[in-house]
């Protein structure tokens, strides 16, 4: 277990750091626009996590060590918009429909009211 969360950790560590310079860099190029580097840098995770788990499924099967290093920790890092679509796609590939645009519709929802919710109780 502390080997996994080693691995978890390294990979979360990494992918935080980059989308930190990807925000810097993003908003030093368009400054003001801070919502366009959160955009792409969900957008890029999303691929990433698309791709990383394709190859690995393909390739590495039995490699719980990348995924939990690649997957849950440098994309968890990097984004958890990118986990959402996965998670998402999931549903929909199991045609679960309904339970794809319900996650996706509560999430946002619920998400948003509980920004707010955050923000009144810390006022």
């Amino acid at each position: 277990m502390i080997k996994s969360l080693l691995f978890v950790a390294l990979g979360g560590g990494l992918g935080s750091v980059l989308r930190y310079l990807a925000n810097v860099t993003i908003a030093k190029n368009l400054p003001g626009k801070l919502h366009y580097a959160t955009f792409l840098v969900n957008i890029i995770g999303c691929l990433l996590i698309g791709f990383l788990i394709g190859y690995l499924q393909k390739s590495q099967p039995n490699n719980e060590t990348l995924k939990l290093l690649l997957v849950t920790g440098f994309c968890g890092g990097f984004t958890t918009f990118s986990t959402f679509g996965l998670e998402n796609y999931s549903f929909i590939q199991s045609d679960n429909f309904i339970t794809a645009l319900s996650y996706t519709a509560l999430s946002i929802i619920i998400g948003i009211l509980f920004v707010g919710i955050g923000i009144y109780l810390a006022k």
